[in-house]
């Protein structure tokens, strides 16, 4: 029954995630992006707080724990988040989550960094195939003032800040509880965004539409309460290296479904780069799965 549960959220958090990319399509369509964000932030933490409410999960509000909470908030959700969600305004979904599935060999390099880890031949070759693979996607939009070249830079740096935040909460934020974590950061971050909403973007409600709202309350509960406690209990149970695959699995979900639901197509040179892209980031992690794989034999 346990591994029939395994399965089951293994597939399910693909699903989502796969997903969350037209999701984000959809509500940036009907709301300007820092308003789509906020919105779903606070959506999440809504439901975070129903769920600590019921089953009595500790809420720590010491000194410590807010300055995570000021790094996750700010780090983890507000810069991230709106740079993705900006960048859904000039790139197509399938096209945005294909390259955020460069954030595992940038946590590769991050984890070199921080914990000295020794870099395999693996590791080297997979990053530089990726590097290839995105200058090959980048080579078509390097042109001044071309939105669909800073969409890109936008979702790379995304990828790059979520990735440092790995490694950060990794050394730092292992006494928290998972789903407690999330709830401080994403109450400051929702606040913060629509404040910058109000500020420099304009809502026009003429332009909401449905499909826009029910999207934004699709990925605030299961794009980010479901998901990300699916993924937390996961990690519980299976290795994280066969966890962190389903980053490869994601963009597959997500340009399926951009082409069949949104009708998206890509030209046979971002596919070739798109490949590259995600056997780089494959490659990056190869030793982790290898010796995963041995250790069950």
């Amino acid at each position: 029954m346990d591994k029939l549960k395994i399965i089951f959220g293994y597939i399910l958090i693909c699903l989502i995630w796969g997903s969350t990319w037209i999701g984000i399509k959809y509500s940036v369509e009907a709301f300007p992006p820092f308003f789509a964000t906020s919105g779903r932030f606070i959506i999440a933490a809504i439901s975070i707080w129903i769920i600590i409410r019921l089953s009595g999960i500790p809420l720590p509000l010491d000194k410590k724990s807010f300055r995570i909470y000021f790094m996750l908030g700010l780090f983890s959700y507000t810069i991230p988040f709106s740079l993705v969600y900006w960048a859904e305004t000039v790139v197509s979904s399938g096209l945005g989550a294909i390259l955020f599935a460069t954030f595992p060999f940038f946590v590769v390099l991050f984890s070199v960094i921080e914990f000295k880890e020794k870099i395999e031949i693996t590791k080297i070759i997979g990053v530089i195939l990726g590097f290839v693979g995105i200058v090959m996607i980048f080579a078509d939009d390097i042109t001044a003032g071309n939105n669909t070249f800073w969409g890109i830079l936008a979702i790379l740096t995304s990828a790059t800040i979520q990735a440092y935040m790995t490694i950060y909460i990794k050394s730092k934020a292992g006494y928290l509880n998972p789903i407690a974590m999330s709830f401080v950061p994403l109450i400051l971050s929702g606040i913060f965004v629509f404040i910058l909403g109000l500020l420099f973007e304009d809502i026009s409600p003429e332009n909401f539409t449905t499909k826009g709202i029910l999207a934004i309350i699709y990925m605030g509960i299961f794009g980010t309460v479901i998901a990300f406690s699916t993924y937390y209990w996961l990690m519980k149970k299976i290795d994280v290296v066969i966890l962190a695959i389903s980053t490869f699995i994601t963009p597959i979900i997500a340009v399926y479904l951009g082409w069949f639901i949104l009708q998206e197509t890509f030209s046979n040179i971002v596919y070739f780069a798109s490949a590259l892209v995600l056997l780089g980031v494959l490659l990056a992690n190869f030793k982790g799965l290898k010796n995963y794989i041995l250790r069950k034999k």
